[in-house]
This record gives C-alpha cells, sequence and structure tokens, in this order.
C-alpha cells in the first residue's frame, strides 16, 4: 500500500479550527508483521508567522504506540536547514476521518 495525502494542518484539533498550512506527503505500509506506516511529508505553511516555510518529516511509526516519532530533515524559509523531532499522537479517529496532534521541537538557523 502507497498512498499520497494533502491534509489540512489546522490550529487546533476541531475540523474547523483555522487552516495554517497543509501537510503534504506520502505514507506506505513496509512491514508484513505488524500495522506500521513509513511516512514522508512536509507541513507545508499557508498562512500566518511561517507563511512560505516548510518542515520536512520522514520516519517509520507502528500504529500501537500511542505517541510517535518521527525525524524532522529539513525545512525551507524560517525553517531553513532545520532538524528535530515531531512526535504524533491520534487525537481521533473513526472510519472516515483522522485527527493527529503534532508537536514539533526544531533546531534551525
Amino acid at each position: 500500500m502507497l498512498r499520497m495525502f494533502d491534509n489540512p494542518l489546522t490550529i487546533g484539533p476541531d475540523p474547523n479550527s483555522k487552516e495554517v498550512g497543509r501537510a503534504q506527503g506520502i505514507h506506505g505500509s513496509p512491514s508484513m508483521s505488524e500495522l506500521a506506516l513509513f511516512f514522508n511529508f512536509n507541513f507545508v505553511f499557508i498562512d500566518g508567522p511561517y507563511n512560505g516555510s516548510t518542515v520536512s518529516v520522514m520516519g517509520r511509526v507502528a500504529e500501537s504506540q500511542e505517541y510517535r516519532e518521527l525525524s524532522i530533515i529539513g525545512g525551507s524559509g524560517v525553517f531553513r536547514l532545520a532538524k528535530g523531532v515531531a512526535t504524533a499522537k491520534t487525537y481521533f479517529s473513526n472510519d472516515t476521518l483522522v485527527i493527529v496532534e503534532y508537536n514539533l521541537v526544531i533546531l534551525h538557523y
């Protein structure tokens, strides 16, 4: 399985909260023995103080983990030469909607 996505990046977990960017990238299933996903995506900021900047994220996560860690491998604009860690936690999930909360710790120049 391999999928591309272009999801809203909002200030809060409410689907109607202000959109400040998009999460754009790909994910796929790298494991035949557990439910896990490989992610390669960008947070693309389209509003606010980071407008025009991106943060690039990559890594593998096991869906069984409550908190998941991904590597921040780069960025542009305000986040040029970024590195760090992105933690993710599923805030809400049903058959048609998944809301994930991300927290980013970023070192940049």
